[in-house]
C-alpha cells in the first residue's frame, strides 16, 4: 500500500493515533472515545473520523455498532504497511519490543535479500550498476553525517532490488527500508559499529561480475556484520547502563 501523504491536520492526526496505539497508550480492544479524542488533539470530528478511516485500512482500528470505534487485535494489523512499520519505528521507544522487531526484520531480509542479489548479479543493467557506485561512493562520503550515510545506504539496497528487475520484488522496499533506516540510526550514532563499506563493495563488485553465487555470500556477509553490529550495541548499552547504577 502507498504510504499516505503526511501532511495538515490529517497527517499529523494519523500519526498522533497510531502512536499512541501503537506504544500501548490506546491500548487493543479499547473502545475510542471520539468526543474525547477530538478535544484532546484539537481537530474536527469530520478529521478525526477520516483520520480512523486510515488506520481501519491498515487493520489497527474498527467500527460496529452499540460498541463503536475500537483498537484490534495486534494480530490483525497490517505490519507490513510502510507507514506501521515507520511509526513503530519511529515512535521513540526503545527496548525489548523495538529489538525484536529488529529481530524479526533480519530474518525477513536474510531472507529476501541473498535471493534477490542472485537475480541482481544476473540481471542488472550498466544503470543499475551506476545506481549502486552512486550510494556506494555516498556512503564513503563521511563527512556529510549520519542522515547522509543512512540515505546513502537506504539508495544502495533499493537499487539492489531494482536490479532484480523483478516489480514484486522491488516493492519490498516499502517493508525493508523503514526498518533499516531506523537501524542504521542505531548504528552511525554508535562508536561501536564496524565500516560498513567493504561490506557493500563486496557486493557490487559480485553483481558486477555477474556471479550469483558470490553475490549471495556477499549479501549473506553483509547481514551478519549487520547483525554482530546491533549486537555489539546492544551490550554496550548494557554494559553503560549497569556501570551508570
Amino acid at each position: 500500500m502507498t504510504p499516505y501523504a503526511r501532511r495538515g491536520v490529517h497527517g499529523q492526526t494519523v500519526e498522533a493515533l497510531a502512536r499512541r496505539i501503537l506504544g500501548g497508550e490506546i491500548p487493543e480492544g479499547a473502545t475510542l472515545d471520539l468526543v474525547s479524542l477530538q478535544s484532546e488533539l484539537d481537530v474536527s470530528l469530520t478529521a478525526l473520523r477520516e483520520s480512523l478511516k486510515v488506520l481501519a485500512a491498515k487493520g489497527m482500528v474498527d467500527a460496529r455498532q452499540k460498541r463503536g470505534t475500537f483498537v484490534r487485535a495486534r494480530a490483525d494489523w497490517n505490519l507490513l504497511d510502510a507507514d506501521v512499520l515507520r511509526w513503530q519505528f519511529e515512535g521513540g521507544r526503545t527496548g525489548e519490543a523495538d529489538r525484536a522487531l529488529l529481530h524479526n526484520l533480519a530474518e525477513v531480509r536474510a531472507i529476501i535479500e541473498p535471493a534477490a542479489v542472485r537475480l541482481a548479479a544476473e540481471r542488472r543493467t550498466d544503470a543499475d550498476l551506476a545506481a549502486l557506485q552512486d550510494a556506494l561512493a555516498a556512503m564513503g562520503d563521511t563527512d556529510s553525517g549520519p542522515a547522509h550515510a543512512i540515505d546513502a545506504d537506504l539508495a544502495f539496497h533499493r537499487a539492489l532490488l531494482t536490479a532484480t528487475h523483478n516489480e514484486l520484488l522491488e516493492r519490498m522496499e516499502m517493508v525493508i527500508e523503514s526498518g533499516l533506516a531506523h537501524r542504521d540510526r542505531i548504528v552511525h550514532s554508535s562508536p561501536h559499529s564496524e565500516d560498513p563499506l567493504p561490506a557493500h563493495q563486496a557486493v557490487l563488485d559480485a553483481v558486477r561480475e555477474q556471479d550469483p553465487q558470490a553475490a549471495e555470500a556477499a549479501m549473506r556477509a553483509l547481514l551478519e556484520q549487520a547483525g554482530r553490529d546491533l549486537d555489539r550495541i546492544g551490550t554496550a548499552d548494557e554494559t553503560e547502563g549497569t556501570t551508570r547504577q
